[in-house]
């Protein structure tokens, strides 16, 4: 083999050289912290949690239906109430930001990972912005119930549960968001609102939980 041939081997093999691209360290680490890059890595994190949960209650439940063991349902019911409330969550919280983005509103996408995919700029939104970015999650929760309704059937315990936990998510949230709606409303500033939220939050918990074993006793009579 030429010399020749060899040194363009060893140069098509060599390592990515950004800098030789005229890309340096402050750019990529420019990029890493734009919204859109942040914005991609919590979807990616909130799909992966979906995937988790749906995976943990398809086993519990293939388990339970083929053995026949009482531990084997109590797994499957624990699994579709955790499945149910999460993916009702994660589906309102996208729809909230859907909402936000279609009102035009001011936000940042946050640095950390978590389940909340903005930051809300109080000082820069009105009060019309707010209520459609608020409207949208509950939007966002009933059609994660329609959707599950039909995808999931309630036949066994575990089925049960999970349209149950989607069910109670949606009360919860109901029960958290639309007296902040109903105030904002009629005038109140969204921000004091929401400062009243942890008052209540207990009550909204006892609620929703027995609203959700109340139907997790429904559906799988």
């Amino acid at each position: 083999m030429s010399s020749e041939s060899q040194s363009k081997k060893a140069a098509d093999s060599a390592p990515y050289d950004t800098k030789a691209q005229g890309i340096t360290d402050s750019d990529m680490q420019a990029l890493s912290r734009s919204p859109g890059i942040r914005l991609a890595k919590l979807m990616g994190v909130h799909l992966l949690v979906a995937l988790l949960v749906l995976s943990l209650f398809a086993a519990a439940v293939s388990w339970s239906v083929v053995s026949g063991l009482g531990i084997a349902s109590a797994l499957s019911v624990a699994t579709g109430a955790l499945a149910g409330i999460t993916l009702s969550t994660l589906i309102h919280e996208w729809f909230h930001y859907a909402g936000a983005r279609y009102a035009g509103a001011s936000f940042t996408v946050p640095k950390k990972l978590g389940l909340f995919l903005y930051d809300w700029h109080f000082d820069k939104n009105d009060q019309h912005q707010f209520l459609i970015m608020s409207v949208a999650g509950s939007v966002g929760g009933f059609l994660s119930l329609l959707f599950l309704w039909y995808a999931v059937p309630a036949d066994n315990w575990g089925g049960a549960a999970l349209r149950a936990g989607v069910i109670a998510s949606i009360v919860f949230a109901a029960l958290v968001e639309w007296p902040v709606v109903r105030q904002v409303r009629r005038g109140a500033d969204p921000m004091m609102e929401l400062a009243n939220i942890p008052g209540r939050l207990r009550r909204c918990f006892v609620i929703a939980g027995a609203v959700g074993i109340f139907a997790t006793l429904y559906f799988g009579a």
